[in-house]
């Protein structure tokens, strides 16, 4: 459906602009909506899909999610002005269809939230200005703290810690306190019983799985449009199942308070060849699509454990992503753009290996993730961390290929939650705003994790010669390569000494072999021998 094909009425006081990632029918954009007066406008353009190359994933679900939410707007008798992605004219941007909505609808103001892009957020105020338009900007109550409340926690502190935020949003909140004000258990933080990994033998079987959601005429009808539109992008669409109404991320909500919570906690960091949900929530795409309230989240989350359904671990390690670090994020982002998104701390200028887009690789935990990623548009956080981040870290690669990658490739990407994770915690790009170290780590940590190093040919435990690990050559390049700069931070003093055991030799053929990975396109080069390292240890 296009347009709609109707005569610009006069008298449309505001065009109420609302974006794929802002699917509230609580938002304060339609509060005081009069729908004889108002407008809801949306628009599905190809450029939100190639700015960065959206997989066909992630831009399927953005868009059946905005149909549905156009349908349920429309229900409620209000009238949405909808440019579908096929439709005649279509100027396939957001600014160039806001210039022709509001040339034929004749708007008194614009009305939105705001954006979840800076880019976005600036191209709408372009717009507005061109055309001579008041543009009001409210302020998106989806979140628990707004840029301005995170901008006075920020002011006058050296250094911004996660920890110290999480602990004032609890106690702003109320959130699992006990009745003198104090955090339920005792202690604010449980990772100590936290983050385990599977040992040998696996997770327990058989694993919960995850409510699924087949795709209805809508969704089928979008899966189709992409497949057709978008054919060139990486990415399956035969899996999807994600859900695209409130109705079901509150169903998928449900789902994994009862069946996967209890053991969140205790197997968070954990991963498994093949297994890309387990005992995760699947929810974080609804959250950011704003089809469901973290509010509820929390609450849901609470209640399970105070009624004792829930180890106060595993929930209270849940709630601190939500109210912690969800929220940490974002101030992160909107007090430090636009200039966050150049920060290069190391500088890294090594181009994104062209494997990361077809998981083509030899390296069999890259090689899971990566086709997983594909596959569902998801990965977990220690497989985003840990695994292909950490890989790109240790190569070298510019982090602004590296936030592309993951702003494209992840269903619940969002460039206000995806950037400060990408840039700063996973690349150490910023210099350690979001991180009080670079997460770097030889192919022992992924060892310990998981069971992908079983079925690869690669040893963890060296650094050099044909059957050495890449992870575990890069890291000591890595070290070597930054060794000033990562002197002089405290946390990574163990690591670096470590760098000071090394002779002349090994330290010569770490280097010959990081190069030679890096000539190859970050592909480790066939067999031809070399010399083992396995006395400096693992990081």
């Amino acid at each position: 459906m296009s347009v709609r094909s109707r005569a610009a009425a006069p008298g449309v006081r505001h065009l109420v602009v609302v974006l794929g990632d802002q699917l509230d029918a609580g938002s304060a954009a339609l509060d005081g909506f009069e729908p004889g007066r108002d407008v809801i406008w949306m628009a599905e353009v190809a450029a939100e899909s190639e700015h960065v190359v959206s997989s066909k994933v992630r831009t399927a679900l953005f868009l059946s999610a905005m149909r549905h939410f156009r349908d349920a707007q429309r229900k409620l008798g209000r009238r949405v002005e909808y440019v579908e992605l096929d439709a005649s004219g279509n100027t396939q941007t957001l600014a160039g269809e806001l210039a022709r909505a509001i040339q034929a609808l004749k708007p008194e103001r614009i009305l939105m939230v705001g954006a979840g892009e800076w880019r976005l957020a600036q191209e709408i105020a372009a717009v507005a200005q061109k055309a001579g338009l008041p543009l009001e900007v409210r302020a998106d109550r989806h979140f628990l703290c707004s840029p301005e409340e995170f901008q006075q926690h920020a002011h006058g502190r050296k250094q911004l810690r996660m920890e110290f935020f999480y602990r004032e949003m609890r106690r702003r909140h109320r959130v699992l306190l006990d009745k003198a004000g104090e955090p339920l258990g005792g202690q604010w933080n449980f990772d100590h019983d936290n983050r385990e990994s599977f040992g040998r033998d696996g997770p327990p079987r058989p694993l919960p799985a995850p409510r699924r959601f087949p795709p209805d005429a809508t969704t089928r009808a979008v899966l189709g449009l992409v497949e057709r539109k978008f054919a060139q992008h990486p990415g399956d669409l035969a899996a999807f199942d994600w859900p695209v109404t409130p109705e079901q991320a509150r169903e998928a909500l449900r789902d994994f308070i009862d069946h996967r919570l209890t053991d969140f906690g205790r197997y968070q960091d954990a991963i498994w060849v093949g297994e890309p949900w387990l005992y995760h929530s699947r929810i974080s795409a609804a959250m950011n699509l704003k089809l469901l309230d973290p509010r509820e989240v929390i609450a849901s989350a609470e209640e399970a454990v105070r009624s004792g359904r829930v180890p106060l671990a595993a929930g209270e390690g849940f709630i601190r992503q939500i109210l912690g670090w969800r929220e940490y994020v974002r101030g992160i982002y909107w007090t430090r753009m636009p200039g966050y998104l150049e920060r290069n701390t190391l500088d890294a200028h090594a181009p994104l290996p062209a494997w990361y887009w077809t998981g083509d690789t030899e390296m069999a935990c890259l090689r899971d993730a990566i086709t997983q990623t594909l596959a569902h548009g998801y990965a977990h956080h220690i497989q985003r961390l840990m695994v292909t981040g950490l890989y790109s870290l240790l190569l070298g690669v510019d982090p602004r290929e590296v936030h592309a990658w993951y702003l494209g490739v992840y269903v619940d990407a969002v460039e206000w939650v995806e950037l400060p994770n990408t840039l700063g915690m996973s690349q150490y790009a910023d210099g350690g705003v979001m991180a009080s170290k670079p997460y770097a780590a030889t192919g022992k940590y992924l060892q310990r994790m998981g069971n992908a190093c079983a079925g690869c040919r690669f040893d963890p435990a060296k650094a050099t010669g044909d059957d050495a690990c890449p992870f575990t050559t890069l890291y000591w390049d890595f070290l070597l390569r930054h060794e000033k700069v990562l002197r002089a931070n405290q946390r990574m003093a163990l690591q670096v000494k470590n760098v000071d055991r090394l002779n002349t030799a090994q330290r010569a053929d770490i280097r010959a072999r990081a190069a030679s990975i890096r000539e190859g396109g970050g592909e480790p080069p066939a067999p031809r021998g070399g010399l083992p390292l396995t006395a400096a240890g693992a990081g």
